[in-house]
């Protein structure tokens, strides 16, 4: 039957309180205008993640579209 069984990787659910989400959205925007203007450096960039820099565009990307997924279900 379709949607009787569902396969992947399974993690506790996380929840933020509303301003805290705003907050983070707000945290997720500001660090992808920094990303994709080139105002972070390749060590900070390293720093986020975790000891080796994330492609630059797609961290960017990936912050906007979390950011505006935050935002809008706010």
């Amino acid at each position: 039957m379709p949607g009787s069984m569902t396969i992947g990787h399974t993690d506790t659910l996380v929840m933020l309180g509303h301003d805290d989400a705003a907050r983070l959205s707000s945290l997720l925007a500001g660090l992808s205008a920094l990303a994709a203007s080139g105002h972070l450096s390749t060590e900070q960039l390293a720093v986020l993640g975790g000891g080796e820099a994330p492609d630059r565009a797609a961290l960017a990307t990936w912050s906007r579209t979390l950011a505006d997924h935050l935002r809008d279900h706010l």
